[in-house]
Parts: C-alpha cells; structure tokens; sequence
C-alpha cells in the first residue's frame, strides 16, 4: 500500500523547531510519506479555531490522508491522545474537543492511542506532537491497521461552542453562538452554518456581538460602504460579521470565543 499523505495544524508557529521535529520523526518511520502544512499559525492554545480549520480543510485531500492536529493545552495530563476515523480520513491529535466539528459532519470512530509501540522511546511530558501524534501518523501512514494502535471509544470530549444552542422561548427563533474565528482581515466567523439557518436568506435578522448590532446581510462585500458592517454567509458557509476593507474584530473588540447572538423575525 502507497504511504499516505500527513497534514499538520497545530499552535506552534515557525520560530521555533515544533514543527521541524515532527516533520523529522515522520520521515525516519515512513520516508515516503508526503507532509503538509495547513497551519501552524493557530491562536495558542485556541482549540475551537483549530476545530473549525481542520473542518474546513480536510475535505480538500484524498480520501486516506491523515490529519495531525495539535492544539494541546492539556499536554502531559490525563487527557487522552486519540485516533479518529471519518469520512475515509484519519485524524491523530488529543481528546480535548479539537475534532468535534468532524464528529458533528460525519460518521466517526474514536480510538485511544494506547500501543506505546507507535511512540518514540522516550516520551516528553511536554511534546507528544513529536513523541506520540507524529509517530502515530507515521506508523498509520506505513500501513499499520487502526485496531493496533487503540480500541474504540465512545466518550470523547465535545467542544461546548461547536453548535449553537437555542434561547427565548419555543415560539422565536432566537439563538446564542460563538465566534469560532477572526481571520486575517478581522471577519468574525461565527457557528451559525447557512445549512441550518437559511431562514436568514429570507427573514429580518439581528446579530449581536459585543455592543453592535447587525441587522444587513450582504450577498458580496462590493454591495455595502467602505467601512460599513454587516453579515455575510462566507466560503465556510457559516455567517460572518465583516466591514468593507475595515477590521471588524477590531472595531467590536471582540475576538474567538466571544459569544455571539442571532434573532430571525
């Protein structure tokens, strides 16, 4: 079997020699394999923004790509590193709600990482992407089986902003969120995904974020004033609260995590 493809995203940044390492280990297991990187520019210790990067970017690979997301506060602790098998992808990284976005998405089996035989000998405390989720997609990636390297689990952890959940009573449509994202143009990605809340194509809404209230949703940025703020349904298909050629994060003052709040009359 042809070695797979290894993605990496993670908080590391590349300053330092985090992500080197793993790319180091892997090619001592499986030489063969090809490695990319979708990020290593995640927020520290934001797993939410790593859930929601991730989620957006798997279905972009071939099916048997292996995805090592390490966004690890928890590192070192009793928290579980774990195997996820979904939609034909394979997903190594710790049980601390990273993958929730693939849980919600597809069909899933969760494996804890148990066979110490996948790790490097001596195991940080403080770098198990080097010592344990590096070497685990590696082994994978040469053609080890799943069930070798851990049994089935069914209670991984869930973030708690992965969907929104409903307020007010059974007779509104009134909703509470998070921002799951700032990108690099200060667009506020938001959990609120179009699929689930098309009503707001064709109803009045309001979302609140901060102290501002936002009650235009654009179909383009080329429709609304320079500097203007608004809702738009991004390429995520999730609703973003964005401001023409403007930071809208910044003029908020509200960042990932901030919660966030939409009425459809």
């Amino acid at each position: 079997m042809p070695e797979r493809l290894i993605t990496f995203t993670t908080d590391f940044g590349t300053t330092d020699y985090f992500a080197g390492a793993m790319k180091g280990v892997i090619a001592g297991i499986a030489p063969k394999a090809r490695v990319i990187d979708i990020t290593h520019e995640i927020l520290p210790y934001d797993i939410n923004q790593a859930g929601f990067v991730i989620s957006q970017a798997w279905t972009c690979f071939p099916k048997g790509t292996i995805h090592v997301v390490i966004v690890d506060p928890g590192v070192g602790s009793a928290r579980r590193p774990i195997l996820v098998e979904a939609g034909g992808h394979f997903f190594i990284g710790p049980d601390n709600g990273v993958f929730s976005m693939i849980y919600d998405a597809v069909p899933h089996k969760v494996r804890v990482i148990t066979n110490t035989k996948v790790f490097r000998k001596n195991v940080s405390r403080t770098f198990h992407g080097r010592d344990v989720f590096a070497p685990a997609a590696a082994h994978l990636a040469k053609g080890m089986p799943p069930m070798q390297i851990g049994k089935i689990i069914h209670d991984e952890v869930r973030s708690w902003n992965a969907q929104p959940t409903k307020i007010g009573s059974a007779k509104t449509s009134n909703w509470r969120g998070a921002i799951l994202k700032v990108d690099r143009f200060g667009n506020l990605i938001t959990n609120f995904h179009i699929d689930r809340f098309d009503d707001v194509k064709t109803h009045a809404i309001e979302l609140r974020a901060g102290k501002e209230k936002i009650r235009r949703l654009a179909l383009t940025y080329s429709e609304t004033e320079i500097g203007e703020l608004f809702a738009i349904v991004g390429s995520s298909g999730y609703l973003e609260i964005a401001a023409n050629q403007a930071n809208a994060a910044a003029r908020i003052g509200c960042s990932a995590g901030a919660p966030v709040e939409l009425d459809i009359f």
